[in-house]
């Protein structure tokens, strides 16, 4: 008689659809959001690094294999920041969801959302003031109200408010403001979604209802479009993939496959109805990645220790994000300063050097205006709290705010 062990059979995969979404910081979809925030503001970082000191690859009839390299490495920042409108989703959103319902969960919410954005714009504004003073592009005599000056005082303001892009210009040229923009009125949108389904009354559902309809009808197409890849991330938030290794393996190729393949024959220049499709898609494969990874972290050191330098890197990614482009301009005007030029080349060594010591300072800037700053966030988003809400325990152990 054969006593051994039947055979385990494989189960497929299941979906499941959860009450809470799942926010916490001990599976691997925490560190893999974690990686992919810091990877992302890195990336878009050194694009545009990148793209303000050195040449376009398609102006060189021969370039350098190590350049060709770096142009393709560098190439992904459209890419990232559907990674961050994807994750934004999954985070904001399913937090929002999770307090529904509870006292005071609107007020909150919006004081969390204004403290995560202020706290950081607030003084990357006066930093971008300081460098536009020392590098001649404004002069403080000149600050005015206009509409159409990117350094007025009606600028700083509408951009604290996301009206980059909408009426407004990017406040002193930060072109990666306009996400900003996009993720403000998301902010705003979600919760009339919510209201509008949920509720108390008819009347505050139809009062919610078309207020939505008023905010999407008053914003450009382009980003009304965007926030069904924001939302996507919100819903998947509550869903949970059981799988084996081999699916989750399979998803994550297709979702590096498509991201080079779109990287080289995509609509990589503007977001808008021709790139939405290609976005989506990716949002969509990455969402399944992040549903399929809910299963609790190892204890390994080496798991750790990846922990420990995803959360690094996550934590000041918002700053690097919004910084990065003024202190270009400073780095720029300190080279024509210093040795006559603003521009590097592509055919030495020497070249990669000097990009890769200035990615290395953006970065080092970065994580030192974080702690000053962003690192505070939580701090601040208490005081408000305490101040327009009443006063709330104190948590046993504050922690630096993820969204």
């Amino acid at each position: 008689m054969d006593t051994s062990p039947a055979p385990r059979r494989r189960r497929p995969p299941a979906m499941h659809f959860l009450k809470e979404s799942q926010l916490g910081q001990d599976s691997w979809h925490s560190l893999l959001i974690s990686l992919l925030r810091g990877a992302a503001a890195l990336q878009v970082a050194a694009a545009h690094l990148r793209a303000e000191f050195m040449p376009g690859l398609r102006t060189l009839e021969h370039p350098a294999l190590w350049y060709q390299t770096l142009a393709f490495l560098t190439g992904f920042a459209h890419q990232a920041v559907i990674v961050f409108f994807v994750i934004s989703g999954w985070l904001v959103g399913g937090s929002l969801l999770n307090k529904l319902g509870q006292p005071e969960a609107i007020k909150l919410y919006a004081i969390d959302r204004v403290t995560r954005l202020w706290t950081v714009l607030i003084p990357t504004f006066a930093l971008v003031l300081l460098i536009g003073g020392v590098i001649g592009d404004i002069d403080p005599r000149s600050v005015d109200f206009s509409a159409t000056n990117e350094y007025s005082v009606l600028s700083f303001f509408g951009n604290l408010l996301g009206l980059q892009t909408v009426t407004l210009p990017r406040f002193g040229g930060n072109y990666p403001l306009w996400s900003l923009a996009n993720e403000s009125w998301y902010y705003l949108m979600f919760p009339l979604l919510m209201l509008s389904m949920s509720g108390a009354s008819t009347g505050r559902r139809v009062l919610a209802a078309v207020a939505l309809v008023a905010v999407a009808t008053f914003l450009p197409t382009f980003l009304a479009l965007y926030f069904s890849i924001w939302l996507l991330g919100a819903l998947f938030s509550r869903v949970r993939i059981e799988c084996g290794a081999v699916p989750r393996l399979a998803v994550l190729l297709l979702l590096v496959c498509a991201s080079v393949y779109f990287r080289l024959t995509g609509n990589n220049d503007e977001f808008g109805s021709e790139s939405l499709g290609q976005d989506f898609l990716l949002g969509f494969l990455l969402l399944l990645l992040l549903s399929s990874s809910m299963a609790p972290l190892g204890r390994s050191p080496a798991i750790a220790g990846l922990n420990r330098i995803g959360q690094f890197f996550s934590n000041f990614s918002f700053t690097l994000y919004v910084i990065h482009v003024p202190l270009l301009g400073l780095l720029a005007w300190l080279g024509v300063q210093t040795v006559g030029k603003s521009q590097l080349g592509a055919a030495s060594g020497q070249d990669l050097a000097i990009y890769l010591a200035m990615l290395v300072l953006l970065v080092v800037f970065a994580y030192g205006f974080y702690r000053l700053f962003e690192a505070r966030t939580y701090a601040v988003r208490r005081l408000m709290k305490n101040l327009f809400v009443g006063r709330l325990p104190v948590a046993a152990r504050a922690a630096p705010a993820k969204h």
